[in-house]
């Protein structure tokens, strides 16, 4: 055969090659709430008294381990003589004190007397089996490890509120006139804190807040409680700055708006918020306001 025809059958078989359809982009995954870990693992601030009656007293392979996780097996004090049966589910939480050595702030430690003790979700678990007078329970959901003493209290739904879409956030917003709190602490003792991190608000169901709402969250300027450290008019001490020709006052300054969260937890005097969106960092000692 020769060259010609062998280029010319080469030719014709790539032309019946079908091409590639042409692809068509994938609509981005829009999340339009909290997921279910974040609003079951936020934890919560109450002054009012927990059920402490049940307790988690043992589990699976207890003679080496002191902690439990999602799969375990762990033993609760209730049984067939409270009316405890398969199938129930419970809410592990256990006390989770400030426990840092210096307030991060003026007004902490009082605000968070006020507030209430803060309690640390450790999952969930449903009973599998039921003795006379205790229980064994799976753990169904795990968001830290569960220990020997923690508080099992009823099983209750959290609902997940819907996210404000984040274009609508005005970085400038005058006073909306509502309520006043502070960022009083965060999960986990932390101090500082952003995007999707979890905080404690003294503000609650006493003064309005429900599960959904917004809170702006904001920072005066020149106040001296603030949560930044920093050296007292270090602008102007250490650096030198210039100075205006008239004396100008810092309450004719805007205050500056770090951001906003969505509240996922109330009880009387707290609140638990979620920042869902952070224009820089927010600290404990902050102000917030209701939406």
């Amino acid at each position: 055969m020769s060259l010609v025809a062998l280029m010319g059958a080469a030719a014709s078989l790539a032309q019946e090659v079908p091409q590639a359809a042409p692809e068509v982009p994938q609509a981005a995954h829009v999340i339009t709430q909290p997921d279910y870990s974040m609003v079951n693992c936020s934890g919560f601030v109450t002054d009012q008294k927990v059920a402490e009656g049940i307790r988690l007293i043992s589990g699976e392979q207890s003679n080496y381990k002191i902690t439990f996780t999602f799969g375990d097996y762990i033993y609760i004090n209730r049984g067939q003589d409270k009316g405890v049966r398969v199938g129930d589910r419970f809410t592990i939480v256990r006390p989770a004190e400030y426990t840092n050595d210096v307030p991060w702030f003026k007004w902490q430690e009082k605000l968070m007397k006020v507030m209430g003790t803060p309690y640390l979700d450790a999952g969930q678990v449903r009973v599998v089996n039921v003795q006379p007078k205790v229980s064994v329970a799976q753990v169904t959901f795990s968001c830290e490890y569960m220990q020997r003493g923690d508080i099992v209290l009823p099983y209750q739904d959290r609902p997940a509120p819907p996210f404000k879409d984040a274009a609508a956030f005005d970085h400038f917003a005058p006073v909306s006139g509502k309520p006043v709190a502070m960022v009083v602490a965060g999960k986990q003792n932390a101090d500082v804190y952003g995007k999707n991190n979890t905080v404690y608000v003294n503000l609650g169901s006493s003064q309005g807040v429900k599960v959904g709402d917004y809170f702006r969250i904001f920072r005066y300027q020149g106040s001296r409680a603030e949560t930044v450290p920093q050296t007292k008019d270090y602008q102007y001490m250490m650096y030198g700055f210039g100075s205006t020709p008239q004396r100008y006052e810092w309450n004719d300054l805007p205050r500056e708006i770090l951001g906003e969260g969505l509240v996922l937890n109330v009880a009387r005097n707290s609140s638990t918020m979620m920042i869902t969106l952070s224009s820089s960092q927010i600290y404990a000692g902050d102000y917030v306001e209701i939406e």
